[in-house]
């Protein structure tokens, strides 16, 4: 079961989350990544939440760069209101969920010398 609930967090930023997303990438405006102790963390706000408006403005037809840049100018206090599904379900493939580092899939993993290439629908600075 879904529900919308409203979050105001104190500026300035950094806000703490990594938005993915948006009309350009036929994907809703999620909240992909969350910064451990940050302000979107401790406000509650989840990875997987959809974000519903942005300071007012509803993101239906919002693309990512309009979102982001809406983001950016809140410099005061940043309103969102956002949808929680609360069944646990992953809403991007591109957002997988993380597992715990082992030796034996370490042999499985890009080496840190490739370049850090942004997904799509997922902006590649943290807001």
């Amino acid at each position: 079961m879904s529900s919308n609930y409203s979050v105001t967090l104190s500026g300035p930023a950094p806000w703490g989350f990594r938005l993915q997303g948006g009309k350009d990438f036929n994907m809703p405006l999620t909240i992909s990544r969350l910064t451990d102790g940050g302000k979107a963390a401790k406000s509650g706000i989840a990875v997987g939440d959809l974000v519903l408006s942005i300071d007012g403005i509803a993101t239906e037809g919002m693309n990512h760069l309009e979102a982001q840049n809406k983001i950016k100018s809140c410099a005061d206090n940043l309103s969102l209101t956002l949808q929680n599904d609360n069944t646990g379900t992953i809403h991007s493939l591109s957002n997988p969920p993380k597992q715990p580092i082992s030796v034996s899939n370490l042999k499985s993993m890009v080496p840190l010398s490739t370049p850090d290439i942004p997904h799509p629908g997922r902006c590649s600075l943290l807001l």
